[in-house]
C-alpha cells in the first residue's frame, strides 16, 4: 500500500506534468471504485489543474476548484501515459479503474503533449476509492484525518500529547489515520525498528527519552523516504520504497543494524516485522501461528 512518502512523490510527480493543464476528459473503468456521485466526473471536463496536494494517503487533483481525489489502498497504483491512448476505457473486469485525460499545457506553447494518467487496482479485494466533490473534507476519509507527521505545527509536544493520552500498542497508534496521517504498515515497521521499540509497547507508558527518539525516528525515516522518492517516476516509486526498507517484508533476512533475523507476526489480513535483538531486548514476540510454542 501507498504511504505518505509514494503519495508525495506521487503529488510531485503529478504537480509537475499536470498544473495549467486542462481536463479533456474522466472515463470510469470501475464504477464501484466511484464514491460520490454529485459532481459528476465528468463535470471536471474543460477545468484546468491549479494544485495536486495530498492529504495522508489520498491525493487531490484540483481543477478550477473542482476535486479529483483518490485512495490507492492497498493493491491501487497510477500509470502515467505521456500520450493518452486513442482507446476509449470502457467498464469491465479490466484492472483500469478510470482514465484522466489532459490537452497541451498553454502555459509552455512549445509543449504540445496530450498525457493522460490510469488508476489501476490489482488482485480480488477491490478497496481504491475515487472521490469527485467541491471540497477535500465532504471525503469522509480526509474529514477525520489526524495530524499530518511532516507539518509544521507537528512538534515533539504535539507528539507527545498524542501518544501520552493513548493506552494502546505503540504500533497501532502509528497506523491510525485519525491519530497521524499517512503513516501505514511498512512505515510504522520501519520507524519503530529505528526507534528500537518493541511494536507492542504501549504508547502511554513509554518515557519521555522514549517518545522523543520515537518523534525523532518518525520524522527521519519520512524525510528519508521522500527524498528518497522525489524526482523518481510513477513506474519506480513501488520499488524505491522496497530497497530502502530495513525489516518492513524483509521476514528471514538479517537486520542491517545487528544481523539478527528479523521476525514477523501475522494477524488474519496483515503482519508487522521486527528485530528481536533491536525492539524487544531479545524477547520473540507471540504470533498467532506459533502462540503455542512461545507460552
Amino acid at each position: 500500500m501507498p504511504e505518505l512518502p509514494e503519495v508525495e512523490a506521487l503529488a510531485g510527480f503529478l504537480r509537475e506534468r499536470l498544473v495549467g493543464r486542462a481536463v479533456d476528459g474522466v472515463e470510469i473503468g470501475a464504477i464501484s471504485a466511484l464514491k460520490t456521485y454529485d459532481p459528476q466526473p465528468s463535470a471536471l471536463q474543460g477545468l484546468t489543474v491549479t494544485k495536486v496536494d495530498r492529504h495522508g494517503k489520498f491525493l487531490d487533483v484540483d481543477a478550477d476548484g473542482l476535486h479529483l481525489i483518490f485512495h490507492l489502498a492497498r493493491g491501487g497504483w497510477l500509470r502515467w501515459n505521456d500520450t493518452a491512448p486513442k482507446t476509449t476505457l470502457k467498464p469491465g473486469k479490466s484492472p483500469l479503474a478510470l482514465r484522466m485525460r489532459f490537452s497541451p499545457n498553454l502555459d509552455t506553447p512549445d509543449d504540445d503533449s496530450t498525457p493522460s494518467f490510469d488508476l489501476t487496482e490489482a488482485g480480488t479485494k477491490k478497496r481504491l476509492a475515487i472521490y469527485v466533490v467541491r471540497e477535500p473534507g465532504e471525503v469522509p476519509g480526509i474529514k477525520t484525518l489526524g495530524p499530518d507527521p511532516l507539518s509544521a505545527d507537528f512538534t515533539l509536544d504535539t507528539f507527545k500529547g498524542i501518544v501520552g493520552g493513548k493506552n494502546q500498542q505503540i504500533k497501532g497508534l502509528l497506523r491510525d489515520q485519525g491519530t497521524i496521517a499517512g503513516v501505514g504498515n511498512a512505515y510504522s515497521d520501519e520507524v519503530l525498528h529505528a526507534a528500537r521499540t518493541s511494536p507492542f509497547a504501549i504508547a502511554s507508558k513509554l518515557t519521555d527519552e522514549q517518545v522523543a527518539t520515537l518523534y525523532e525516528a518518525l520524522q527521519g525515516t519520512l524525510r528519508s523516504a521522500i527524498a528518497a522518492a522525489a524526482g523518481k517516476p510513477a513506474k519506480e516509486l513501488k520499488d524505491a520504497k522496497r530497497q530502502g526498507l530495513a525489516v518492513h517484508a524483509r521476514t528471514g533476512e538479517k537486520c542491517p543494524v545487528c544481523g539478527d533475523v528479523v521476525r514477523e507476526v501475522s494477524f488474519a489480513d496483515s503482519s508487522l516485522q521486527y528485530c528481536a535483538t533491536c525492539q524487544t531486548g531479545g524477547k520473540i514476540l507471540a504470533d498467532r501461528r506459533m502462540s503455542r510454542l512461545l507460552k
